[in-house]
């Protein structure tokens, strides 16, 4: 494993502060590394995962659409593109959906859709889009411009112009900055990267009427928080509302490299010409998906995300009121952060070292994100783990 690690030092690209592990294969929440080192995973590739590793019947599909079709230009139909497409529309409550390889590559289709759409309909100089304040939407350079992070944007400005960031859960920082020129308003439901920061039902209520009063385009960033791992197939649907356009990825494709953006009709701006991928909702892809939705209603898996979900929110409450360091419990379903009055990275590491994965979210947040087929004696050995580490 030293040997590897140093390898890959030399000739990868130092964009990641990576662990000392080399992961070599998994199986359900398991992960083994090239030393047959065992650990439980909470982290599941950051919220990928959906289904676990080795999921027999999700292996079985990949390895039937691979003998028949991987890969066929979108200049042509393709029949497992097409029913993922209907799965999704109807799980989501929209009408149009674009596949892509990645969440980025979806918000990146969001922003130029609600563009497109201001354009078509009030002509040139509507075009400012609001953010928010610690929001994370991905690394490409329109992801970037609207994440309210400065550490994120900053090396690489100038960046999209137009853009301005509200503050999470505040309607009134959202109203001061709304004027003739805005066309759109982009947030995640939860947010993931920034600290766990669940929307408030005032707020998102709030937005959505806003938008509905000036036409403005409202963007629901759910590449992490959807998917069931709120407890409900899209965090938005927790409020009783719908957005204009959405975006997707994470669990979508359960490891495969799969993301969306969607619509309803009326926002369906982009026509032949505006947007393409070469490999975006291909068919081996796209059977992923298929794969995943069945996989989801066969097996139950948002009764198991409610379930278990609920037993690590009270788990993770016992840990917060008996440890000093614990300042704070958020989230919801299986998507949930414990903050500190510190920075995480050691606690993180030295849970590694116990044959447990986690991840931060920030640097004083841990975040708890788990396959969806986890169990309650799984959430009780990362405890037991857990607080040995604290």
């Amino acid at each position: 494993m030293k040997e590897l690690i140093e390898k890959g030092e030399s000739c990868l690209l130092h964009t990641y502060n990576r662990f000392p592990v080399v992961f070599d294969r998994a199986e359900g929440v398991r992960l083994f590394d090239t030393e047959g080192k065992e650990y439980l995973d909470f982290f599941s590739g950051i919220a990928v995962m959906a289904l676990g590793y080795t999921h027999p019947e999700y292996t079985k599909r990949l390895h039937e659409q691979i003998d028949k079709l991987v890969h066929i230009s979108n200049y042509f139909y393709n029949e497992p593109a097409i029913s993922a497409a209907d799965y999704f529309t109807k799980a989501s409550g929209m009408d149009r959906v674009f596949f892509t390889n990645s969440g980025a590559e979806a918000i990146e289709g969001a922003l130029k859709m609600a563009r497109k759409y201001s354009r078509n309909n009030y002509g040139e100089g509507r075009s400012d889009i609001i953010a928010m304040d610690h929001s994370f939407h991905g690394r490409t350079m329109g992801a970037v411009s609207v994440t309210g992070t400065p550490s994120y944007r900053e090396p690489f400005e100038p960046l999209i112009s137009g853009i301005s960031y509200a503050k999470y859960n505040d309607l009134d920082s959202v109203k001061a900055l709304v004027t003739d020129k805005t066309c759109a308003i982009i947030l995640e439901t939860v947010q993931g990267e920034g600290g766990i920061h669940v929307a408030d039902t005032e707020f998102i209520k709030g937005i959505r009427e806003l938008c509905d009063k000036k036409d403005i385009v409202l963007i629901l960033d759910e590449v992490q928080c959807g998917m069931g791992r709120t407890g409900k197939m899209f965090a938005y649907q927790h409020y009783g509302i719908l957005p204009d356009i959405m975006t997707s990825a994470k669990g979508l494709g359960n490891g495969v490299p799969v993301g969306a953006f969607a619509c309803r009709e009326k926002f369906a701006a982009l026509v032949a010409g505006d947007h393409g991928s070469t490999y975006g909702g291909n068919p081996f892809v796209t059977a992923a998906i298929n794969a995943v939705f069945d996989i989801f209603e066969s097996e139950k898996i948002l009764d198991n995300v409610n379930e278990v979900g609920t037993y690590l929110y009270e788990r993770l409450e016992e840990i917060t009121k008996s440890s000093d360091s614990v300042t704070d419990h958020r989230g919801m379903g299986l998507m949930q952060g414990l903050e500190f009055n510190c920075e995480v990275k050691q606690i993180i590491g030295k849970a590694l070292e116990k044959g447990l994965v986690l991840i931060a979210a920030g640097s004083n947040t841990i975040r708890f994100m788990p396959s969806f087929i986890i169990t309650k004696e799984d959430v009780d050995e990362m405890i037991d783990k857990l607080v040995q580490v604290i």
